[in-house]
């Protein structure tokens, strides 16, 4: 198990029924930025009760990798595949409508629409 506290990471590690906890500090490094992105970042950082580094850390986990994002293509595909019975090629899901892209465009509309009519 892995923990996170003041820029440490944090290992739990069990040993014949025992917890044990070790620190491991994590490896610092530059990035450089303009005087204009550090001051925005650390306004960001700030009004989040964080620290830019911490800041950095968490929009860079919420971005994924083309290798990511083609794991979780695969993944969902194959739960779909299960879910429905039946072996659908790659092909044939690109090849396919976007329904959840159409879903979200009606709704969308629909939002400006109601907007609109209450302006």
């Amino acid at each position: 198990m892995r923990g996170r506290r003041n820029g440490r990471s944090i290992l739990w590690i069990e040993i014949s029924g025992l917890w044990r906890r070790y620190i491991v500090p994590m490896a610092t490094t530059t990035i450089q930025v303009s005087k204009a992105t550090r001051d925005h970042l650390a306004e960001l950082a700030k009004e989040r009760g964080l620290n830019i580094g911490q800041l950095v850390e968490a929009l860079a986990a919420e971005q994924l990798t083309a290798a990511q994002r083609a794991e979780r293509l695969a993944a969902s595909r194959e739960v779909v595949r299960q879910a429905i019975g039946l072996d659908i090629s790659d092909e044939e899901f690109d090849s396919a409508p976007d329904v959840l892209g159409n879903i979200y465009r009606i709704a969308a509309e629909k939002i400006r629409a109601s907007r609109g009519a209450a302006a």
